[in-house]
C-alpha cells in the first residue's frame, strides 16, 4: 500500500512543477531557467510515481487502483517527452533566417528587446550559426511569390494578424515588417522580421525569427518560419 500512496504523491507533485514552470515563467514570477528545472523535476516525479505505482501494483495485487493512475502519470509524461523529441535534435542555435548571408536586420525590435533587458543580442551570429541551421533546417529557404511587392507586403501582414502575431514595426515602403510571437507554454517572446523584395516572377520573401533568452530553442524559430511561408504559398495565386 505505501508505495501506491508513494506513487500518488510522487504524481501529484510531478503535476504541480509541469505546471508552476511554465506558468511561473510567464508570469515572471521566476527565470527561464528554473522553469526548466521545474519542467525536468516535475518529469522525473512522474516517471517515479509510474513506478513506484507499478511495484505497489505488483505487491498488493491492487491493479485496479494502481492501473488509471499509471496510464495518467504517463499520458502527463508524454507532454514533456513530445516537445523533447518534436525538437529532433535541433542545434544549440535561437536565430534562425531564410537567409544566412545577408539575414534580414531588426529596426523596430531593437528598443523592445533593449527594454526587456534580452540575453540575445540582436545581431546575427554569423558564418558557425549558418551552418548549424544548414544541416539542422536545410529547408529554410527565401520563398518567391507570384505578387507584386505592395499585394504581398499586405497578404503577409494580414497573414501576421491571423497568427496572433503582435506587430511591432511596419514599413511598406522598406518592405519590412516586424512582429512579436509569445510561446504558449512559458511566454517566450521571439521576435520576427519579414523582409519583401521585388524579384523575378513575383516577391522574394525572407523571414528571420529570433529568441530573446536561451542558447537553443528546439526548433520553435524553424517551426514558426515553416509556418509562415507555407501559409504565404497558399495564399499566392
Amino acid at each position: 500500500m505505501r508505495f501506491l500512496t508513494l506513487g500518488q504523491w510522487l504524481a501529484l507533485c510531478g503535476v504541480l512543477m509541469l505546471v508552476a514552470g511554465p506558468l511561473g515563467t510567464r508570469l515572471g514570477v521566476w527565470s527561464f531557467v528554473v522553469g526548466f528545472a521545474l519542467l525536468a523535476f516535475g518529469a522525473l516525479s512522474i516517471l517515479l510515481s509510474v513506478l513506484a505505482l507499478v511495484v505497489g501494483g505488483f505487491r498488493t495485487g491492487e491493479w485496479m487502483r494502481a492501473l488509471p493512475l499509471i496510464a495518467g502519470g504517463l499520458a502527463v509524461l508524454a507532454v514533456p517527452v513530445v516537445i523533447v523529441v518534436r525538437a529532433g535534435g535541433a542545434p544549440p542555435i535561437h536565430d534562425i533566417t531564410t537567409d544566412t548571408t545577408d539575414p534580414p536586420p531588426f529596426v523596430s525590435a531593437l528598443p523592445l528587446r533593449a527594454a526587456a533587458n534580452a540575453a540575445n543580442h540582436p545581431e546575427y551570429g554569423g558564418a558557425d550559426v549558418a551552418a548549424q541551421q544548414q544541416r539542422a533546417f536545410p529547408d529554410i529557404q527565401p520563398l518567391v511569390v507570384a505578387l507584386p511587392p505592395q499585394q504581398a507586403f499586405d497578404r503577409a501582414l494580414a497573414q501576421v494578424r491571423e497568427f496572433g502575431w503582435e506587430v511591432s514595426g511596419s514599413a511598406p515602403a522598406e518592405g519590412r515588417i516586424e512582429a512579436v510571437d509569445t510561446t504558449f507554454f512559458f511566454g517566450f517572446k521571439d521576435d520576427v522580421v519579414i523582409r519583401l523584395r521585388p524579384a523575378e516572377g513575383g516577391t522574394r520573401v525572407d523571414v528571420r525569427s529570433k529568441s530573446r533568452v536561451g542558447a537553443g530553442d528546439l526548433g520553435a524559430n524553424a517551426g514558426r518560419i515553416r509556418r509562415l511561408l507555407a501559409s504565404l504559398r497558399l495564399l499566392s495565386p
